[in-house]
């Protein structure tokens, strides 16, 4: 059975989330854990069940399979900083 275009497609997560709108940015792992307080090898975690509930193969296509699929633009999300100080 299908889900009708205003129930969500996807049960995601926060954090699931936040990871998708940094991942679309272009923030790899490591920046991705910096950013949201978590170590690389959680961020890569986060991206396998992500890369699952999508459907891709790749890292690099999450944020296009969630937009396809939910109609919503990652780049468009507002993201809180995760520290303040933090040097670029």
């Amino acid at each position: 059975m299908r889900g009708t275009p205003t129930e969500a497609p996807l049960d995601l997560t926060e954090r699931q989330r936040q990871v998708i709108g940094l991942i679309a940015r272009g923030c790899s792992n490591e920046e991705v854990g910096v950013r949201l307080g978590i170590s690389p090898r959680t961020v890569k975690a986060h991206c396998d069940v992500l890369r699952q509930k999508l459907g891709v193969p790749r890292r690099r296509q999450i944020p296009a399979a969630f937009r396809m699929l939910t109609g919503e633009d990652p780049l468009s999300w507002e993201l809180a900083p995760a520290h303040a100080g933090a040097g670029g």
